[in-house]
């Protein structure tokens, strides 16, 4: 077993992808020959054994590439990264940013869209906007605190820039056997 970095595993993936990707263009270009045409390879063991031995060496990358993969996985659920005052496994905060985190910046922003388009309305309407109903006026009444609105949008940007920075230092010190 070899003791690299997180940061060192993942850089090893799209090697390994690369390598893959290599072997089975080698695989692919010596299929097949005309019985005529000399064999390229006779004096390594001939295409067939090679094909074969780049076949296992294909095996053994992908082996490889899931054990690198389900090692980080299991690193990534045994250690917590916080910010602000919310603990979470590294596999959860990176579950946060790929599945909920686009969503609710999505949903924030189209939230801040509408609250544009609607003072602009109002604006050209010649109506005010205000917090509070007051009945039967024609004034637009928003239904949100728009402060913490804005707060909230600050608050995601930051946990997903300082996540960004925490997963980069976790990944450079966290060490894994392979």
């Amino acid at each position: 077993m070899t003791e690299i970095t997180i940061t060192e595993a993942l850089a090893e993936i799209p090697t390994i992808e690369k390598r893959i990707e290599k072997k089975r263009e080698f695989v692919k270009n010596y299929l097949y020959r005309k019985s005529s045409i000399r064999d390229p390879h006779e004096k390594d063991g001939g295409s067939s054994e090679l094909i074969a031995r780049e076949r296992q060496a294909i095996f053994d990358l992908q082996d490889r590439l899931i054990k690198i993969r389900s090692v980080i996985q299991k690193a990534n659920s045994e250690n917590t990264i916080l910010i602000g005052n919310e603990t979470k496994t590294i596999s959860d905060w990176l579950t946060w940013r790929r599945e909920i985190a686009p969503k609710e910046q999505y949903f924030l922003s189209i939230i801040t869209e509408d609250l544009k388009r609607m003072r602009h309305k109002a604006m050209n309407e010649g109506v005010g906007v205000t917090d509070k109903d007051s009945g039967f006026s024609r004034d637009y009444v928003v239904n949100v605190n728009e402060l913490e609105l804005s707060k909230e949008i600050e608050d995601l940007e930051f946990v997903l820039g300082t996540l960004d920075g925490q997963l980069s230092l976790k990944n450079a010190t966290i060490t894994i056997d392979i």
